[in-house]
């Protein structure tokens, strides 16, 4: 079997950790670096890592992901969400390297009544989606051979995510209201992880012919953030964690500098049929990550 050898670009994000520490039944070795050795805003830093690292497969996993600061910081946001894919693009396409790219349900208006499908229109309504989108315009325009995943409510054990901040919240207050008419998939970044190892496998060689195109990998079922919070709070309980009262909230009552999509639900049969991916319930990913969580507490 031919190995399969990806660099990730953002080895400090939530996603570039997941891939890092990802193991699989493969040939495959995964690379990931991020700032200050690897920055995606910096051309030079981009050209020496895939040089010494010789990839078949790129995939970025860095992003401005601040969506309410990039309000006021929309320069820094494009600089990283946009220009930066947009030379990693040329680069990959010079050397004939597949990139894979993360992106984001932010691209849509969430206006529309059913799941989101890849070819539906891009209406961002924040500077954090606008950013993303011209991100992948970008790929699309500067490499060919290029795999766009969108995905929503991403989180994990660690680092700044809405799991993390409501079990400190239940921690801190009696009461926590959460807003409960935006609706998506929370999805782990381990399952994440592992839908990207599998597309980069599958397409590492595959040549112009390839399944290049965009692709939405969310965990299976919908809910709430409200919801999900409810979820995250029944797990805590059993585990014999501290839980508040939750209160459900419209999303006037919780205003932001950004604002967020209604609708984040996303039609993955696309990457069924291209690749066999299919990710489990969140229900069934936040358990995984709670047990985690709990274990190293």
């Amino acid at each position: 079997m031919t190995s399969t050898r990806i660099a990730v670009i953002g080895g400090s994000g939530q996603a570039a950790r997941a891939l890092a520490s990802h193991t699989s039944s493969h040939q495959t070795t995964i690379i990931a670096r991020g700032r200050p050795g690897v920055d995606i805003t910096d051309y030079r830093s981009v050209a020496t890592y895939l040089y010494e690292t010789q990839p078949n497969v790129v995939v970025n996993a860095a992003a401005y992901t601040a969506v309410d600061k990039a309000e006021k910081e929309p320069d820094a946001a494009f600089r990283a969400n946009a220009e930066g894919p947009a030379r990693l693009a040329v680069l990959c396409s010079a050397a004939r390297v597949p990139l894979i790219h993360i992106s984001t349900d932010y691209v849509f208006d969430g206006t529309k009544a059913g799941q989101y499908g890849e070819d539906d229109p891009l209406r961002p309504l924040n500077v954090y989606g606008a950013t993303k989108a011209a991100g992948e315009d970008a790929i699309r325009a500067g490499c060919p051979q290029h795999v766009i995943i969108r995905t929503t409510w991403l989180y994990g054990p660690d680092g700044q995510n809405f799991l993390r901040t409501m079990l400190r919240l239940g921690e801190e207050r009696d009461v926590v209201r959460v807003v409960d008419d935006q609706h998506g998939a929370p999805t782990d970044v381990e399952s994440l992880a592992g839908a990207i190892v599998r597309i980069a496998e599958a397409v590492a060689g595959a040549g112009p012919a390839g399944p290049w195109g965009t692709y939405h990998v969310t965990a299976a079922g919908e809910t709430t953030w409200h919801g999900f919070a409810s979820e995250i709070y029944r797990l805590a309980a059993e585990a014999g964690l501290r839980t508040p009262r939750l209160e459900p909230i419209p999303t006037s009552d919780y205003p932001t500098d950004a604002i967020r999509p209604h609708n984040s639900r996303l039609d993955n049969s696309k990457v069924g049929r291209a690749f066999g991916i299919a990710l489990s319930p969140w229900q069934e990913g936040l358990s995984r990550i709670m047990s985690r969580v709990v274990a190293e507490r």
